[in-house]
């Protein structure tokens, strides 16, 4: 989904970012900044969860304990 949205943006950091980029267009290059932006926020949870998981399956957290707390 698209939509046009009217933005006040640094015209140097813009341009830093076209270069980058290797972008054609502020579009091309707003699109692609955030891609990358949550392209990397999504790999980065990822990594977090594997964490927990791997954590947990070596057994360092005391679900037993917790449920106690509960009671």
């Amino acid at each position: 989904m698209m939509a046009k949205t009217l933005l006040d943006v640094d015209q140097d950091l813009l341009a830093e970012a076209t270069a980058a980029l290797g972008t054609a267009t502020d579009t091309d290059t707003v699109n692609t900044a955030l891609r990358l932006v949550v392209g990397q926020s999504r790999a980065r949870r990822e990594r977090a969860l594997a964490e927990l998981q791997a954590i947990a399956d070596e057994g360092g957290f005391d679900f037993e304990g917790l449920s106690k707390l509960d009671q």
